[in-house]
């Protein structure tokens, strides 16, 4: 038996515990678990088919009332702010207050891995990046999860000029922004895609 796969996973796994670590520690001056850092972190990529807690609750794979309780945590603290959908005045949506930005500017969660792959060649990223996805979209598809995932991946995003983008699912224009938020409506677009595609 291959053991590479499984070396990938221990690696993975490893790589795992040391983020949540690096989120236990950013949070810790305000009271923050690593569950509270990974909701702001999302809330701060989500686009705005996505800013749900039902997207939130499919995104970190955890229970309701775990979202839930999270989320009064933020709300109380003044990191995120809900309001309704324009839409569908039944749908909560939920965004970062100020002060949830300004958290994750200076706490730069993301910081000790840009750290960390500093001096990996762009390839190497991009053939890691390319066997990651490929393994989380099977396990996403054999778990029937929610892919989520950007734009320029999805069977729906549709290019109408150098500069102007289309959901074909919504039927909603984009914006180059827009377009590099993560999406919970998501099917992955067959073929080879290339996720540096520059929008």
């Amino acid at each position: 038996m291959d053991k590479n796969p499984l070396v990938l996973l221990e690696l993975v796994t490893r790589l795992g515990n040391l983020m949540r670590a690096e989120a236990r520690r950013v949070g810790s001056e305000h009271q923050l678990s690593p569950v509270h850092v990974e909701a702001l972190v999302y809330l701060a990529n989500a686009n705005r088919y996505s800013n749900t807690p039902q997207a939130l609750v499919e995104y970190l794979g955890l229970t309701k009332g775990t979202v839930s309780q999270s989320l009064l945590l933020l709300d109380r603290r003044g990191l995120i702010e809900r309001y309704q959908d324009d839409l569908d005045r039944r749908v909560v949506r939920l965004r970062l207050s100020g002060s949830g930005e300004q958290f994750l500017y200076d706490a730069q969660p993301q910081l000790m891995w840009l750290h960390a792959t500093r001096d990996i060649s762009p390839n190497r990223i991009r053939n890691a990046v390319s066997a990651l996805r490929e393994a989380l979209n099977t396990m996403q598809g054999d778990a029937e999860r929610a892919p989520f995932g950007t734009c320029p991946t999805c069977r729906h995003f549709e290019r109408l000029s150098a500069r102007a983008y289309r959901c074909g699912l919504m039927g909603d224009r984009l914006s180059g922004p827009d377009t590099r938020k993560i999406c919970w409506l998501h099917e992955l677009k067959g073929g080879a895609v290339d996720d540096d595609e520059e929008l």
